[in-house]
């Protein structure tokens, strides 16, 4: 089990952590634990699907309709070019020096 130590803890929360665990017949510790458990347990469901809650939060703003625009096939960027024609010329030059080996 793992060990967490909470520091400027001011006195007030400290008073009503005192009072909440002896009103559920635990120790302070153990309370803090049951708290932390439950709390997390309901945040792990609620916040599962981040894509759900980002609609949660926006979807009272409303949506937009957006045009889709016609596509057109990917075009190999300029530097490509340059690339493959680079390698094509390193190429035949290694296919010349071999042929000159033989």
């Amino acid at each position: 089990m793992a060990t967490i130590i909470i520091r400027n803890l001011d006195e007030t929360t400290k008073r009503k952590l005192k009072v909440r665990a002896a009103m559920n017949g635990r120790s302070m510790e153990q309370e803090v634990r049951e708290i932390l458990k439950s709390t997390l347990a309901q945040t792990s469901k609620k916040h599962a699907n981040l894509g759900e809650r980002v609609r949660a939060i926006f979807s009272p703003l409303g949506g937009v309709e957006l045009e889709r625009s016609a596509r057109e096939p990917i075009r190999d960027p300029d530097w490509l070019g340059a690339r493959v024609a680079a390698n094509r010329r390193t190429a035949d030059h290694e296919a010349r020096r071999e042929g000159e080996n033989f």
